[in-house]
């Protein structure tokens, strides 16, 4: 069942999603050569809980930290740890929080130091798809158009876009209905109302769209072994449009980064 917001609900989803954001903008200065992701995770629960709110992943399901790190191959669901990050890896840091009651959960993935040019083409492509399927959340269609806009350009380009693992819905629970796969068909699947709120985020893979997971039971990673990207933003259907909760501005800032990507999902 697709659960509605209000304008005062999706206010608060709008904070829980910015503690999020200022997060990422906070870890965006701290992603480097010689850190571990276990003491990336530190940060971001220090800071989280400095902004009034609680760590959304910790303790969800069983995971035991407040970040999903996924370093190269990793697609989503890394576990932190003491490995220090190395020139020419990329990481996808996945967060989340809790705030009067609303969840809020985003992602970026970061490249560490120079990479090479085949891995940032993978970084572009994946993030400009993430703002390709979120124009598509909109009053008049469907699931499978925001999906299908994501598939279609990702594979166009020569990439595996992962189907094990989707977008969903978000409000007081983290997964909330409707799931947000990125393929599908135009025009299938729940239609999009006024007030939805929705996580979307391509998991996109340089090589095969397949997956594996490691005995963790937590950390996916592609079946070839090849990079993966992961972009995710909170959206809401505001006047029957789109309209971001969630902003990498704070990212960008810290990396000194001009961007108009996220203007015309603005009020």
């Amino acid at each position: 069942m697709i659960i509605i917001k209000s304008r005062e609900e999706i206010d608060l989803m709008r904070e829980s999603a910015l503690v999020v954001s200022r997060t990422l903008g906070m870890l965006a200065s701290e992603v480097k050569p010689g850190v571990t992701t276990l003491r990336l995770d530190e940060l971001a629960e220090e800071h989280i809980r400095e902004q009034g709110a609680v760590p959304g992943f910790l303790g969800m399901y069983g995971f035991p930290n407040s970040l999903c790190v996924s370093p190269n191959a990793q697609v989503v669901h890394g576990i932190p740890n003491k490995t220090p990050l190395v020139e020419g890896d990329i990481i996808s840091i996945d967060c989340g929080s809790v705030k009067n009651g609303f969840y809020g959960d985003h992602a970026y993935t970061f490249p560490i130091g120079e990479v090479t040019p085949e891995t940032k083409e993978l970084l572009k492509i994946t993030k400009e798809s993430l703002y390709i399927g979120i124009a598509e959340f909109k009053i008049g269609n469907r699931v499978g158009d925001v999906g299908y806009a994501i598939q279609k350009y990702c594979e166009d380009h020569g990439y595996g876009v992962v189907r094990e693992l989707v977008g969903h819905g978000l409000g007081r629970k983290m997964h909330e209905d409707p799931e947000m796969p990125n393929y599908g068909h135009r025009g299938r699947g729940k239609k999009f109302i006024e007030g939805m709120v929705v996580a979307i985020e391509p998991m996109v893979n340089q090589g095969t769209k397949n997956i594996k997971q490691l005995k963790d039971g937590w950390t996916i990673l592609t079946a070839d072994n090849k990079p993966s990207a992961h972009f995710e933003h909170d959206v809401a259907i505001i006047d029957g449009k789109p309209e971001l909760l969630s902003t990498f501005k704070y990212i960008y800032e810290a990396l000194g980064i001009e961007s108009t990507e996220e203007d015309k999902f603005r009020s």
